[in-house]
């Protein structure tokens, strides 16, 4: 544990402007912060214990289950995997739907889902719910009603792209992301007028200095970030138009700095050799102006990435002290096993520590910025190179963590484990995989050593160090929350809704559910003055496609290498889509 000293040192606070306040939970992230923190502390480690289950739902879409639910007054919202139905539940009645919405998006797009029919969530702001459909469209919906208030298509099946993320709305604009990287598509974020729908404004994640809207403001901290049209000319000719660079994962704003923060995916394909270069703007971050998408800074967390490590994981935003100086902090936990401390205003990079056993770099150089790859491990053409870590799927996925202003502990949800790695030849053809590489994961032989394949670590940011970690069977796939009274909820993919104590990582409760859960928690005050804490329930995702899909197991290939090292879940878990909303007696 971190001295007296240095924790009086870290005074940190939190931005929490959202659109709405306690006891509602508006939007997956809780805030723009994106700290996923609960001022609520009616549940305690004195009383969770006598946690109950209040009620449930069985959604009938029995698929990976990722999103969260959402609370505003005394209504929820969740939205399902495909065919991404939206229900809104009546707190007052607990278990009735007040309504529910089905978009009906085209059933091809399951087809070219690279993991699993996902959808990471929906989103409220001016009476309206937000969301995106797996076949490419934006659906707004009256949060009272249900009616369809407008449905926008903005990407295309046929050439690979699905939409797996969950939107943010920030100054009346719904900023929405592509997936399909592993399908060659050309990453991108756009905005949509919220009143209408209609699109206001696309950025490109690859292509000349127009498509990707750099001009004058764009300021990068690097020097390597630096120059024209490095989206066309840090690839070869031609390659960026299906380089990928998908944007499928969490976006943040700072409303002081008038600044969202997201991440941009792997380039395509996943063989490096096919793609020499940097491969701008890909596996990094961008900061933007929401009103208009012009970039003002870029940073390259895995630049000519190698190894399938996206940069799309969450960025909490947090205010404090770092060395006696204070400073608006971005923390970025990258799926290369590093814990991101950066300058949220100026895009440096002030610590990159890992979180798990590192084998495929040996640091970063924080005069340059650049991630230093690690040579012995560098994958080859016909050759496998073993022992390479984190896998493709990162120390940690898009599984999102939490922060909390009180213990100041980072609460980081990940996995453990390594991979054997091959490139070979791949041709790119619209609508079909694009990868080029062959890939086996299996849990990491040194940390923990010990066959389990999960990890909850609460990481204490200015001393760049883990306070505690909890370690499950189990890549730990789902979010987390932690409240005002120090605890922490998460689920496993074994199906246990767990809390421990946010200071020591100590289990007090844990709840059975009938599925895994991949998840994210949420908790909120009910009409009737209670706090409860809701989840979904219903294993899959990449991590659990050898479930949801009903892979063969004795295929290690299948769902991208991760089917052959999850091969003993189906022992442990089943097919589900249950909704578990849990009070104090």
């Amino acid at each position: 544990m971190r001295s007296a000293f240095v924790a009086a040192l870290c005074t940190a606070v939190v931005i929490s402007r959202s659109p709405a306040q306690e006891p509602h939970w508006p939007m997956p992230a809780k805030n723009y912060a994106s700290t996923r923190y609960s001022d609520l502390d009616q549940i305690n480690a004195d009383n969770v214990k006598d946690l109950k289950l209040a009620w449930s739902f069985d959604t009938g879409v029995h698929r990976g289950q990722e999103a969260p639910p959402i609370v505003v007054g005394d209504t929820m919202y969740v939205v399902t995997p495909f065919p991404n139905i939206l229900f809104a539940f009546d707190l007052n009645k607990p278990g009735t739907v007040k309504w529910k919405y089905e978009p009906k998006p085209r059933p091809a797009a399951q087809g070219v889902a690279c993991c699993d029919w996902v959808n990471r969530g929906c989103t409220f702001d001016n009476g309206r719910i937000f969301f995106n459909t797996l076949d490419g469209h934006v659906c707004g919906v009256d949060a009272n009603t249900g009616k369809e208030v407008w449905k926008t298509l903005v990407a295309e099946i046929n050439n690979g792209e699905t939409m797996t993320m969950a939107p943010l709305v920030v100054k009346g604009k719904v900023l929405v992301g592509n997936s399909g990287g592993e399908f060659g598509v050309r990453g991108w974020l756009k905005a949509l007028n919220a009143d209408d729908g209609k699109l206001a404004w696309t950025a490109w994640s690859t292509g000349p200095d127009g498509d990707c809207l750099i001009g004058p403001k764009f300021k990068p901290f690097y020097e390597s970030d630096k120059g024209k049209d490095l989206g066309v000319t840090t690839w070869p000719a031609h390659h960026w138009k299906i380089g990928g660079g998908t944007v499928w994962g969490w976006i943040s704003y700072d409303p002081d700095l008038n600044l969202i923060y997201y991440g941009t995916a792997n380039p395509g394909p996943w063989n490096s050799d096919m793609r020499p270069g940097d491969n701008k703007w890909t596996a990094g971050i961008f900061a933007r102006e929401p009103e208009t998408g012009d970039a003002r800074w870029f940073y390259q967390f895995s630049p000519h990435d190698l190894w399938d490590h996206d940069g799309v994981n969450e960025n909490v935003l947090i205010d404090m002290d770092l060395d006696g100086k204070p400073r608006k902090l971005l923390v970025h936990p990258d799926r290369n096993g590093r814990v991101y401390v950066m300058d949220r205003a100026t895009g440096e990079v002030i610590s990159a520590e890992p979180f798990v056993r590192v084998t495929a770099s040996k640091g970063v150089d924080l005069q340059t910025g650049r991630l230093i790859t690690n040579e012995v491990k560098h994958p080859k053409m016909g050759k496998v190179v073993r022992d390479i870590a984190p896998i493709a799927p990162g120390g940690k996925d898009w599984q999102p963590s939490c922060w909390s202003p009180r213990t100041k502990l980072f609460y980081m949800p990940h996995q453990t484990m390594s991979m054997d790695h091959e490139e070979v030849e791949v041709s790119y053809i619209a609508g079909t995989p694009y990868v080029g590489t062959n890939v086996k994961y299996y849990a990491d032989p040194v940390d923990p050593g010990d066959g389990s394949r999960g990890r909850v670590t609460a990481w204490d940011i200015p001393n760049k160090k883990a306070v505690w970690k909890i370690t499950e069977k189990f890549p730990v796939w789902s979010g987390t929350v932690v409240t005002a009274s120090d605890l922490l909820f998460y689920g496993t993919m074994d199906g246990y809704f767990k809390c421990v104590d946010a200071k020591t990582g100590k289990q007090l409760w844990q709840f059975k559910c009938t599925s895994g859960i991949i998840g994210q928690p949420t908790t909120f005050k009910g009409p009737d003055g209670k706090q409860y804490v809701a989840v979904l329930s219903g294993v899959g995702g990449w991590a659990g496609a050898v479930v949801s899909g009903s892979l063969d197991v004795r295929d290690p290939t299948a769902a991208l290498g991760f089917a052959g090292a999850m091969k003993d879940l189906p022992q442990f878990t089943q097919k589900g889509g249950t909704l578990y909303v849990f009070v104090l007696p």
